[in-house]
């Protein structure tokens, strides 16, 4: 591992409208080089040092030994999500066959465990393309707007998991393997999620409506249903989330403890 960070900076996110208010201006920044992908892809864009920090699925922290959170912006949620969804022909309880979105590790063990601990079933997994028709199938980010099945049941996860333990939630937040030059990095990371959340109505009309979405549901959704802070209801919940998705095998035993990259960390509000 170096010993230093290189510059530019390599920084992964997440390549859905719901991640913009958190990379707002890094693409210009001449000391950092932005790079974009589905977030099951970012584990590996670190695993192969491919970029020093990503916008990291909080389930894959457990599967990253020297994994380090960076507690400057997360996506998250305090109740509904609106683009994590079950969707089934026949009520979620019933579901026996659940056909998964692979652009989200988080996502699938949510699913997983709200499916157990709320309805007591534990579905046999297969992928959304080419599953059966009596499926349920769980979808994520944009294409819950511009491409979601039509079908009767339906069920966000955000306040799944807030009905089930009353916390909020967090599928990703800035990870690292490093801890040099985290300061630098993380008042980078804080000044983006600060200057994006002021400039909804601009990543509403240049992000959201290219994409499909309705300007309404776009601002809706950035102001109300999604949560880019991080403090401690929220590293609860991680731990939470992680202790539980051991419980049923679906990450090791005891999990590892959440760590911090060293330095002043300035936590976002």
């Amino acid at each position: 591992m170096p010993t230093e960070l290189p510059t530019p900076v390599r920084i992964s996110s997440v390549a859905f409208f719901n991640a913009t208010p958190l990379t707002f201006g890094l693409d210009v920044d001449p000391d950092v080089r932005l790079r974009h992908a589905v977030p099951s892809a970012l584990l590996t864009h670190l695993q192969d040092d491919a970029a020093d920090v990503a916008l990291l699925p909080v389930i894959d922290y457990q599967r990253l030994p020297d994994a380090q959170i960076i507690a400057a912006g997360a996506i998250g949620c305090d109740g509904p999500t609106l683009t994590v969804r079950l969707f089934a022909g026949q009520p979620i309880g019933q579901t026996s066959v659940l056909a998964a979105d692979g652009d989200s590790h988080t996502s699938v063990v949510l699913a997983q465990i709200v499916l157990r601990y709320r309805y007591n079933v534990r579905p046999r997994l297969v992928p959304l393309t080419g599953a059966p028709d009596n499926a349920t199938r769980l979808l994520i980010g944009d294409k819950v707007i511009t491409d979601a099945p039509n079908l009767s049941c339906q069920l966000d996860l955000g306040q799944a998991w807030k009905d089930l333990t009353g916390l909020p939630f967090v599928f990703a937040i800035w990870t690292t393997r490093h801890a040099e030059r985290m300061d630098t990095i993380a008042e980078k990371l804080t000044v983006a999620r600060e200057r994006g959340i002021e400039q909804i109505e601009a990543l509403v009309e240049h992000q959201a409506v290219p994409r499909g979405w309705p300007a309404d549901v776009a601002r809706k959704y950035l102001t109300q249903y999604l949560k880019f802070d991080v403090g401690p209801r929220q590293i609860e919940a991680i731990g939470t989330f992680h202790a539980m998705a051991a419980e049923l095998g679906l990450v090791p035993s005891p999990p590892q403890p959440l760590r911090f990259a060293s330095g002043k960390r300035r936590r976002s509000t």
